[in-house]
């Protein structure tokens, strides 16, 4: 995670750059702000990723003699299947459509939205993958 931290980090720093000179040059205020903003996100997260280096594990990609073989076994829990997320996508462009079609869409988003964000919260409180 350190080299994922550096590389962000480095974003960061040449995005900044180029958000002041193209600020100077242009006089661009849209681009500029969006510039200046993608400098704040990639800052974030080089953030995160440098501090949470700090306080796990080493893991084979900073280990500059590491093999790819190094790096497998278990990375972590991931839902095996859940139709909830389509739900939510469904529901997200439809109110998304709204906005441009006309607001009455929104109101018929609203239960897509609804259902898939409580069935994903609450996704392993029932049924087949419930904990024990």
């Amino acid at each position: 995670m350190k080299i994922q931290g550096r590389l962000f980090i480095w974003l960061a720093a040449f995005i900044l750059t180029v958000a002041v000179v193209y600020g100077f040059w242009s006089k661009e205020p849209v681009g500029t702000t969006a510039l200046f903003l993608a400098f704040g996100l990639s800052i974030m997260i080089g953030y995160y990723l440098a501090f949470t280096a700090r306080r796990v594990d080493t893991g084979a990609q900073d280990n500059k003699e590491a093999d790819v073989a190094d790096d497998a076994g278990e990375l972590g829990f991931f839902s095996p299947h859940s139709w909830q997320p389509l739900s939510l996508a469904l529901g997200g462009a439809f109110a998304f459509l709204g906005i441009a079609v006309g607001w009455w869409l929104v109101w018929f988003s609203a239960p897509l939205l609804l259902i898939g964000l409580f069935g994903w919260v609450f996704e392993y409180y029932r049924g087949e993958n419930q904990n024990q």
